[in-house]
């Protein structure tokens, strides 16, 4: 059997490795001349660069002594002085002989003490102040002046389970009782859909359901009384939906 010699093997391997070594040198002399370049904009922009890092620790040492010295105080002081109209809130919410009077002290405040009228404005950027609009929005509601209780409904915001869609629904509720019927349709479908739970959920699509009835949107009704049948079978507004729902069908179909 005949044998072949490879020849040209080693030379070839060591044209390879004349090319890596030009390869590998040629990248130390780009890195070199990237570092050279970047050791020469630091040196020379050093001062700026030295301002620069001041303003940024200057910012962050700012924003931890302002969260320390003047936020953390304020929140502790702004919820000093909301226990004390709310003391009126709850008084006036289990009263109903002389409610009227105990919410309007809760929002004016008595004795010296701030209302949540004042906490509000005072405080305002607070958890203390956004809980004050709350319960100003609420004692508003209560005593049929609708207007400003959407005004401190609409400036209150909450990641709450409950509280955020109460609010929501307050405002759909103010909206309602001054004939509003389509803006009280709306403020119910976003309390609906604000937080998924088997309370406000269901509520508020109830409360959306007939006033799409009140609008004549009948298939819409529809679909939101289906919604709390299925989904919320065990809710109080399940317990007799089909009557709801018979009537929005064949409303529908007329």
């Amino acid at each position: 059997m005949a044998t072949y010699k490879k020849t040209g093997s080693k030379a070839k391997d060591a044209h390879n490795s004349i090319e890596d070594k030009s390869t590998t040198a040629e990248v130390f002399n780009t890195l070199d001349q990237t570092a050279s370049r970047s050791e020469q904009f630091i040196i020379k922009n050093q001062n700026i660069i030295f301002i620069l890092l001041g303003i940024v620790v200057a910012s962050i040492l700012g924003y931890l002594a302002y969260q320390k010295y003047v936020k953390a105080p304020k929140e502790k002081e702004a919820a000093n002085e909301l226990a004390f109209p709310k003391v009126y809130f709850e008084n006036a919410i289990n009263n109903s002989v002389s409610a009227d009077s105990l919410f309007t002290l809760g929002l004016n405040g008595a004795d010296g003490k701030y209302g949540f009228i004042d906490i509000a404005d005072e405080y305002s950027g607070t958890k203390a102040g956004n809980l004050a609009n709350y319960y100003a929005g609420i004692s508003y509601l209560r005593l049929k002046k609708y207007k400003e209780a959407i005004d401190y409904l609409e400036e209150f915001s909450s990641k709450d389970e409950l509280l955020g869609p109460t609010a929501k629904g307050a405002i759909g509720d103010a909206f309602a009782d001054i004939n509003q019927p389509q803006d009280a349709f709306d403020y119910y479908v976003k309390a609906a859909e604000l937080k998924d739970n088997n309370f406000s959920t269901p509520l508020f699509l109830f409360k959306a359901g007939n006033t799409a009835m009140e609008l004549g949107k009948f298939p819409k009704a529809l679909e939101l009384f289906e919604r709390i049948k299925n989904n919320y079978p065990n809710a109080d507004e399940a317990k007799n939906i089909d009557i709801y729902i018979n009537k929005a069908a064949f409303a529908s179909k007329k």
